[in-house]
């Protein structure tokens, strides 16, 4: 089986190079990807993208894509990866590019994906990571910086080196983006009213929920459950602030 490859999107976070640019749709047209997302591009002169967007990826130009605003560029996506080249506490390294480019081949048969890359002289911050199911590092023998464009290229050549023929198990449709992001922002809206997230930096706690469902693909149905579960637990706690004595399960919707 291949990774469908309209199915995987290359996104480039506040780019600040139109050089770069251009190096990552050829990169891309050369592994057979077609789908650039800008964001917040610092600069995208166009003479100076088709200064290294050479041969037929200069037809994938007319193509990209450009938000001013990460959440709205990831909102279609069920599958977003982060790739960075500092670890740590907050940013734990879950792969490398060939286990994400293998994972990609079952996931695009179905649902949407997005490969984060950001800007050249920091990187993704770990606001732009928290919209990430899984982080990436690219192994170095020193100097862990890569150029943009040459991290593209070897994210890209993994993708097209795994979609191979097989049988592996096809992953069904899982929630996107958007409805990930209103499972959280319900999430932290319940646990800080019930006590359990830090009122004063409820982002920073909530970060450890993010990374442990962000190991489970969920659909948009377990989506649908964990709100639900939401919606009891805040119920239940109007209640108790109330003092009603008698509280009564109220009908659960499905």
């Amino acid at each position: 089986m291949k990774a469908n490859l309209d199915h995987i999107a290359i996104v480039l976070v506040n780019p600040q190079i139109p050089e770069n640019i251009g190096a990552a749709l050829r990169a891309m047209s050369n592994m057979g990807l077609s789908k650039l997302v800008l964001v917040s591009p610092k600069n995208c002169d166009l003479c100076r993208v088709l200064k290294t967007a050479t041969g037929s990826s200069r037809n994938l130009i007319e193509q990209m894509e450009v938000y001013d605003d990460l959440g709205h560029a990831l909102a279609p996506y069920q599958h977003i990866a982060g790739t960075t080249a500092r670890t740590g506490a907050l940013r734990p390294a879950m792969c490398h590019p060939g286990g994400l480019a293998r994972d990609l081949v079952t996931l695009s048969q179905n649902n949407l994906a997005a490969v984060l890359f950001g800007p050249e002289d920091r990187g993704l911050s770990n606001e732009h990571l928290r919209y990430c199911h899984t982080i990436v590092t690219i192994p170095t023998a020193s100097f862990s910086s890569l150029n943009l464009g040459h991290a593209v290229m070897i994210v890209c050549y993994e993708i097209f080196l795994a979609s191979r023929p097989g049988t592996p198990e096809v992953e069904p449709r899982l929630a996107n983006s958007f409805e990930l992001e209103g499972m959280y922002g319900h999430l932290k809206e319940v646990l800080t009213k019930i006590g359990f997230l830090d009122p004063q930096n409820p982002e920073h706690w909530l970060l450890n929920i993010r990374r442990f469902l962000s190991r489970f693909p969920l659909r948009a149905r377990e989506v649908r459950i964990i709100r639900g579960v939401c919606r009891q637990i805040d119920w239940y706690a109007s209640q108790a602030a109330k003092g009603t004595s008698d509280i009564k399960r109220p009908t659960q919707c499905h």
